[in-house]
């Protein structure tokens, strides 16, 4: 399942190879890129950026879950805590924004360089050639999205860069508009050559499904719901649908033994097979598989707690019961919080520590909630920076309620957005929306302001809510910035027109004259 880590380590010497050289022993470009295992060293250096401490192995997390209002941080490291609570004094702040926007142009790169060398490389199998340079338009889509996402906006802050970079170049900035439209360009070329599956190692590949839900999302954050429904339709009705399907038990979503299962629409490959170098070890010479993300996050005692949970999540989770006159099975899997062994059978373990009255009355523990999604709690009584368990990007409920906000949207039927919900409640046996919010189902309002809870209880803590507040525009109103303060106080300090974006990078501002810097900073 996990063979396609096998190849990665060495593919990662790839990440220079541009520059020239004299060392007979060295690959540059005029020795490489010429055989199809070259050009599948290639894709898989590209599939190896999602191991570098910049983006999803550890640091993209304080951006999409802890600067939203399900997390926040009171780490002793002063300029990490700062950087969750939107205050922003050194721009070029390695792990709070510098580190993950040279990592993301540095994936691009790579994909770049697939995306320009391959073509010239002569393939028996046009196909597997086809799937390579499909994958290569995925991951360079993938991340322009979350360029977007995170620093685009109306000034020509970001470049847009379709060949590999050379140094001395300055490319032009381009608005946060732009780099969309490009990430739409490239998940639909990406669409239109990657395959329905794969099978044996290559498990867990981009497919025309993953390119399809990504593309889905960028139409969402601009509020294109007819292309967006388009996309989601074809995962869930369409060609797609007999690939995608919700899992009987939720937990198989977060279990390393259930990994690339049918729920899944693209998750990271971890793995602990290469466990070295710890910590912050030089990671293109010798990459670490592993998730670092229970490392910082885990409770005191086990990890850093550079990062907890607002409490106001277990308080939603409990304002409803299921069938059975239980909790939300969810809860028990995103959180660990002071009543938990209370309200869920055999669940008094907090990794080595138990859950009880002396732990939560504890200086460390008291009043406080934490993450556990992506732990290592449910196989063993530690974390460190080798989790094995992957990290599922997209998940077929996220598909689901995304076709849910759109129909509602673009007024479309809400019987038909009411039912995707309830077929998402009803895999936790929690109650149809009729029976506790009955005024969501007749009004379209209203249902779109449930469902900001729905994805929350459903995806809290997978890197979601971040998009989710921007696009709902709680990010743009004072009533939706008030909404936001209420439930997380580091609101106070956002400011509209600014905060919505991070800054870019000083050095990438001052070394570029043609990029401008985000508006007001």
């Amino acid at each position: 399942m996990k063979k396609i880590l096998s190849i990665l380590i060495a593919s990662g010497l790839l990440a220079s190879c541009n520059v020239d050289v004299e060392n007979p022993n060295t690959i540059t470009t005029q020795t490489f890129w010429k055989t199809p295992q070259d050009a599948q060293y290639g894709i898989n250096a590209a599939y190896n950026m999602f191991y570098k401490p910049g983006t999803f192995s550890r640091w993209l997390w304080f951006r999409l879950d802890v600067t939203s209002d399900e997390g926040f941080s009171q780490s002793p490291w002063a300029a990490l805590k700062e950087w969750t609570h939107f205050t922003y004094n050194n721009y070029n702040f390695w792990e709070g924004n510098g580190w993950t926007y040279r990592d993301f142009y540095e994936a691009i790169f790579r994909s770049n360089q697939v995306l320009h060398y391959v073509p010239d490389i002569e393939f028996e199998n046009q196909e597997q050639k086809d799937y390579i340079i499909g994958q290569a338009h995925f991951l360079r889509g993938m991340y322009y999205y979350y360029l977007g996402l995170l620093w685009g906006s109306e000034n020509k802050s970001l470049p847009i860069v379709l060949e590999p970079s050379t140094p001395g170049m300055q490319p032009e900035g381009t608005t946060g508009a732009d780099i969309y439209a490009q990430a739409i360009a490239d998940l639909g070329q990406a669409e239109q050559l990657l395959p329905l599956e794969w099978g044996g190692g290559d498990k867990g590949r981009a497919t025309k499904g993953a390119a399809r839900a990504f593309r889905a999302k960028v139409y969402m954050q601009q509020h294109q719901w007819s292309e967006a429904m388009s996309d989601l339709s074809w995962l869930i009705d369409g060609e797609g649908s007999s690939y995608y399907d919700l899992t009987a038990n939720y937990f198989d979503n977060f279990d390393k033994d259930k990994e690339n299962n049918v729920e899944s629409v693209f998750e990271i490959q971890y793995s602990d097979v290469n466990p070295s170098p710890a910590g912050d070890g030089d990671f293109d010479v010798e990459p670490n598989l592993g998730l670092n993300r229970g490392q910082f996050f885990a409770p005191p005692g086990i990890g850093w707690t550079d990062a907890e949970l607002r409490p106001w999540l277990v308080s939603e989770f409990k304002k409803e019961k299921d069938l059975t006159g239980a909790y939300d099975i969810r809860l028990r899997y995103t959180a660990f919080y002071s009543d938990m062994h209370h309200d869920f059978p055999n669940n008094d373990r907090i990794y080595s520590r138990v859950s009880n009255a002396e732990t939560w009355n504890s200086s460390e523990y008291k009043g406080r909630v934490f993450f556990r999604k992506y732990g290592s709690d449910y196989f063993r009584d530690y974390d460190d920076y080798y989790n094995p368990t992957n990290v599922r990007l997209i998940r077929f409920s996220d598909i689901l309620l995304m076709q849910a906000e759109c129909i509602a949207q673009s007024n479309g039927p809400l019987s038909e957005a009411v039912a995707l919900v309830d077929r998402v409640r009803a895999r936790v046996n929690m109650p149809k929306l009729s029976v506790n919010h009955a005024a969501a189902t007749s009004n379209p309002e209203r249902f779109l302001k449930r469902l900001q809870m729905e994805r929350l209880l459903e995806l809290a803590t997978e890197g979601h809510r971040w998009a989710d507040i921007k696009r709902w525009g709680l990010l743009e109103s004072e009533a939706g910035l008030a909404e936001l303060k209420a439930r997380d106080p580091d609101f106070n300090n956002f400011e509209m027109g600014k905060h919505d974006v991070l800054p870019i990078p000083t050095d990438e501002a001052n070394n570029n004259p043609n990029v401008q810097q985000n508006p007001n900073y």
